[in-house]
């Protein structure tokens, strides 16, 4: 019996990234050999075995046939005579076929090491084409390490978009598609996890909706860079450049999917989009089965980005906007909401001011509204639903005097105000 180091540790290890998990590959042994050493099996198909002591997963060297359709569709042999070798062929990626031996020495069958060195991300077989959820994972490594100057191989790339040609991604599950793009979004660069996807003609069978904004137009003299689809990646990248936050990402992919509903004749004009998105976010979220913490936040932000002339709203649109994101019980919910906004205004192709002044204006006006709290309103007899009346009336005279005060500080910064 024989174990080695496998997969994403020795990758990561070449890499110089410090990794999270470890995971072995036993060559030479039988299910019967590991649970008398003690391991537990968790899996039964291709079987899994946990290290008595160190907690740390341990799979028998396998193969795989296909066998029908989906990734699911497989027959999978781990007799005792399979090699390293073997199993490595038939994994997805060449930089994830390499084993690390206990004395170091790297088993490398498909120089994975050598694409390391090149930045190349490339299939390792014939055999990736049979698993669809294959694209998925190329684009999340893509996305994770895109920052490190890793580019898809061109003949990956046609072989993704022959897949996605073939209907053969309408085979995953909701679950499984939801499962890479949530990893996605805590990559570095998760737009380009969609990019990806968009450009194999993969996205449109996974998330039809970010697909269809690709074919929506901006008004040019405020998004140059052309499509919905080119803006919300664009500001996917720059709330990532803000936040990791997954749900937040996550609220900046469907932002716009309001301009899905713009009539064809108003085009690229989107007249209260901010009003329409959220039947779309919710139709996504239950057709992936999307927990319900992204879909909700997704909503208030798709409801509540408007960012144009703050200092000159009526203050009763803006209590509703501080009411409607739940800001009076969670304020973190206005200061997410200003990153959004900041990450909205500089997802565009082109120059953009160094300093934000919208959401400076936001937190500030929320934070004058949010000192009237209920229960001097109450003291003051108002019983019911006055006291919410009331309690809104109040804040909406706070913001407004809050809002000339602003005027009056930007003014004398020789800042304007108004950004359009």
């Amino acid at each position: 019996m024989r174990i080695y180091l496998v997969g994403g540790a020795v990758r990561d290890r070449i890499l110089s990234i410090k990794g999270k998990d470890r995971d072995y590959c036993v060559e030479g042994a039988t299910p019967e050999d590991l649970l008398r050493l003690g391991y537990r099996q968790v899996g039964h198909d291709f079987p899994v075995f946990i290290h008595p002591k160190t907690g740390e997963e341990y799979a028998l060297c396998r193969t795989e046939r296909k066998s029908g359709h989906g990734y699911n569709g497989f027959v999978c042999d781990f007799s005792p005579d399979i090699s390293i070798t073997e199993d490595l062929k038939r994994r997805d990626l060449t930089i994830n076929a390499i084993a690390e031996d206990e004395h170091g020495n790297l088993v490398d069958p498909l120089n994975g090491a050598q694409d390391i060195a090149n930045r190349i991300l490339r299939h390792a077989g014939p055999a990736f084409s049979e698993d669809p959820l294959r694209v998925l994972r190329l684009a999340r490594f893509y996305a994770r390490f895109f920052r490190m100057g890793f580019r898809v191989a061109p003949e990956t790339e046609k072989l993704c978009t022959e897949m996605a040609a073939s209907g053969e991604l309408e085979a995953l599950t909701p679950e499984r598609i939801w499962l890479e793009t949530e990893k996605a979004l805590s990559t570095d660069n998760p737009e380009q996890y969609f990019i990806f996807l968009e450009k194999t003609g993969a996205l449109k069978c996974v998330m039809p909706d970010i697909a269809a904004l690709h074919g929506i137009p901006e008004p040019p003299d405020f998004h140059p860079e052309g499509t919905v689809f080119d803006h919300t990646m664009l500001t996917l990248r720059e709330i990532s450049r803000i936040t990791r936050n997954p749900v937040t990402r996550f609220a900046m992919l469907t932002h716009d999917f309001g301009k899905l509903e713009t009539p064809p004749e108003s085009l690229p004009r989107h007249e209260k989009h901010t009003e329409k998105g959220a039947p779309r976010i919710r139709a996504m979220a239950a057709a992936l089965k999307i927990p319900s913490l992204y879909r909700d936040f997704a909503v208030k932000i798709s409801e509540n980005h408007s960012y144009t002339r703050l200092n000159s709203k009526d203050p009763a649109i803006l209590d509703r906007v501080f009411f409607k994101m739940g800001g009076y019980k969670k304020p973190e919910n206005i200061f997410i909401l200003a990153e959004c906004l900041t990450a909205d205004f500089r997802g565009r192709d082109k120059k953009t001011p160094e300093h934000f002044t919208q959401s400076y204006n936001l937190v500030y006006l929320f934070n004058q509204a949010r000192k009237i709290t209920p229960a001097p309103v109450i003291q003051d007899g108002f019983q019911g639903a006055e006291i919410q009346t009331e309690l809104s009336r109040r804040r909406q005279k706070v913001i407004a005097a809050a809002q000339e005060w602003l005027k009056r500080f930007w003014k004398e910064q020789g800042i304007s105000e108004e950004l359009f």
